[in-house]
């Protein structure tokens, strides 16, 4: 099982690997198309990223944490599950519509809420964006749903390598921007001069993509042979327990996500005030970038880990296995521990350089957007640690635990958060990134203190002695990094680092190299047998 588990969570870093470089490429051509710090830049990002924040709110967490339970529940059944997955399916496929069509209406109206004062202008370039970008809500719910329906069955590979395609198209339709308009220095891409034929290519495009993404997770699911259609009638067939579930995961999504959507209020609040200064600041552009780069260790690492142990776990809970579930919860707590906490030390390290791949080239707004990913990623670690812990409570279908932790989170964030609006509009998205990554440490801190109620010692001895080995071990490497930066430069603008994203690019592969062989020599001076867990399965791969 462990074998089997650790070849699944290979196969699914792997394809969220290369969508996740994908996606690093495409966020620098969108930085080089239409800026970083721009008004065009700062819109788009509202606009495109809306969607994902209200899909979340809404399903996101319902989909992630009902479905796989309820699915291996369901497969036990004379039907392998069909009859089940068939009527849950089509019950989700016509809520996402309703709440597609909700939003898609109401999008002059969202857009005005979430922007800070933005001038008439900006709200109609917004809301030009929103009602291109808002249909990616039902596509992202059906993507979700039908991977979800592949994990279950433990078909875990498509899920993971479907939103490759997706950020090919966005590429492909950048570099058509790009050719077609110019860039963000070349081009007159402000409000005033925006056009029909530059809209679809940057924000109808982004949608196509996600389209893309959705529906080619048909074919892996055709090929399961499941035997699924269209079913109405949704009584008598047990969906009472998703029901109940559902609700509870709905309350925790609506309370952590209208936390989440105030903050991102707060952070277009920058934008007002650009014109007032002579140089770059922050705004919610650049706090989605430094957001995507700190949860890359883990989506790449941790919820591929995190989705497959959620199997394992949620069979352990269905047979009231307790142990096996607190082993299997362990393990992946561990193993994860050794990419999420090298990873954020070296975002640190190297933020300057990583900056300035995804400031469009231009030093002053790298230098911006590296201040603020040396913030955010001291949360990275802690963001897959809670997400993992509170997998465990959904798989014994506790979803309350869950949302009572969320609760209490969300009080404080958006009392910190009406703070933070009012410090200098140079300092908020700084200040929200740390807020970001406390409140990351706060959820690990109260899903500790559910654990131990529930389970009582849940191998934390283990836990907490790998985590300060990596942890020693990742400050070590980060020392011969730092050294690394600065003999190439990273010190001044005039350096070499600091020329440009090409620059930039190998400064960032050849320190971390440097950082990662020195890494892992100190894993194994330190005896962090945890690395093997990461290692074996892509050696495997590469020797067959």
């Amino acid at each position: 099982m462990a074998r089997t588990g650790a070849r699944s969570s290979a196969i699914m870093a792997a394809g969220t690997m290369v969508s996740r470089v994908l996606g690093f490429v495409k966020t620098m051509l969108l930085a080089v198309a239409i800026g970083a710090s721009t008004t065009t830049g700062n819109v788009f990002a509202l606009a495109n990223t809306l969607p994902n924040l209200i899909y979340v709110l809404v399903a996101a967490g319902m989909f992630n944490a009902v479905l796989v339970p309820q699915i291996i529940k369901a497969s036990k059944k004379p039907d392998g599950g069909a009859d089940y997955i068939s009527r849950l399916l089509s019950l989700a496929v016509i809520g996402l519509a309703v709440v597609t069509a909700i939003v898609v209406l109401c999008a002059r109206p969202i857009i005005s809420v979430m922007a800070s004062d933005w001038s008439p202008e900006k709200l109609d370039m917004g809301t030009t964006f929103a009602l291109w970008c808002f249909p990616q809500i039902f596509f992202y719910g059906l993507y979700t749903v039908v991977g979800q329906i592949l994990n279950a069955r433990g078909a875990f590979g498509a899920y993971m390598w479907a939103p490759v395609l997706n950020n090919i198209v966005a590429i492909a339709s950048l570099l058509v921007f790009i050719m077609l308009f110019g860039t963000w220095q070349t081009g007159d891409h402000d409000p005033a001069h925006w056009t029909t034929d530059k809209t679809f290519w940057l924000a109808g495009m982004a949608t196509i993509g996600v389209v893309a993404q959705a529906l080619i997770l048909f074919i892996p699911l055709k090929a399961l042979k499941l035997g699924l259609g269209i079913k109405l009638g949704w009584r008598g067939i047990g969906l009472g327990t998703a029901a109940r579930l559902a609700s509870w995961t709905l309350a925790t999504g609506v309370v952590a996500n209208l936390s989440f959507l105030f903050l991102a209020h707060i952070a277009t609040t920058p934008e007002g005030f650009q014109e007032k200064y002579d140089h770059p600041i922050a705004g919610n552009n650049m706090l989605d970038q430094s957001t995507m780069l700190y949860q890359l260790p883990h989506g790449v690492i941790g919820l591929s880990i995190a989705t497959v142990l959620f199997n394992q776990m949620s069979r352990h809970a269905d047979n009231n296995d307790d142990a096996s579930l607190v082993q299997t919860l362990s393990r992946g707590l561990r193993i994860s521990s050794v990419a999420t906490i090298f990873c954020a030390v070296a975002l640190v390290v190297f933020a300057g350089p990583v900056g300035m791949l995804f400031g469009g080239g231009d030093p002053a707004q790298g230098a911006v957007v590296g201040q603020v990913i040396s913030v955010i990623a001291l949360g990275g670690p802690f963001l897959t640690i809670a997400f993992m812990m509170g997998r465990a409570f959904y798989a014994h279908e506790d979803a309350k635990t869950p949302l009572i932790n969320q609760a209490i989170s969300a009080v404080l964030v958006i009392v910190l958060g009406f703070l933070v609006g009012r410090v200098q509009p140079q300092y908020i998205v700084f200040c929200l990134a740390g807020l970001y990554a406390g409140q990351n440490i706060l959820a690990t801190l109260l899903f500790h203190r559910g654990l131990k109620k529930w389970l009582g010692d849940y191998d934390l001895a283990n836990i907490v002695k790998t985590h300060l080995r990596v942890t020693i071990s990742a400050i070590f490497a980060g020392v011969f990094g730092y050294i690394a930066l600065h003999l190439m430069g990273g010190g001044s603008f005039d350096g070499f680092a600091w020329h440009s994203q090409i620059t930039a690019f190998v400064t960032v592969v050849i320190g971390g190299i440097v950082m990662a062989l020195v890494y892992l020599g100190a894993l194994r001076m330190f005896r962090v047998r945890e690395m093997e867990g990461i290692l074996r399965p892509v050696l495997a791969r590469i020797g067959r």
